[in-house]
């Protein structure tokens, strides 16, 4: 998977599309991620004790991986991902727009 916690990215496809936020959790299993601030769902906690209330609670859900593009932080625009190997052997991740080191 090309995505990493903490990538900038921009949303490309469903009902958050051309918002952006940070990735904060991965699922690569799934093909999926959790980006913070979108696909916001709403889910209900029951009680946990007697005489306590249920709540309704906003969460991030995850998001599948074709729905989204990473944001070069060189360029700041929305960039396909690709890689490239260093002369010590080191793979890196570049923006496919600028050619630089994400």
């Amino acid at each position: 998977m090309k995505i990493k916690k903490n990538d900038n990215i921009l949303v490309i496809k469903g009902k958050d599309r051309n918002k952006t936020g940070k990735v904060i959790g991965i699922l690569p299993e799934k093909g999926k991620v959790v980006v913070g601030g979108v696909n916001i769902i709403k889910r209900h906690q029951r009680p946990k004790k007697s005489g306590q209330k249920g709540q309704i609670l906003s969460v991030e859900a995850p998001l599948r991986v074709e729905n989204i593009m990473v944001i070069c932080p060189k360029c700041g625009a929305p960039a396909r991902v690709g890689y490239k190997k260093l002369e010590n052997g080191e793979k890196v991740r570049i923006c496919k727009k600028c050619n630089q080191e994400i």
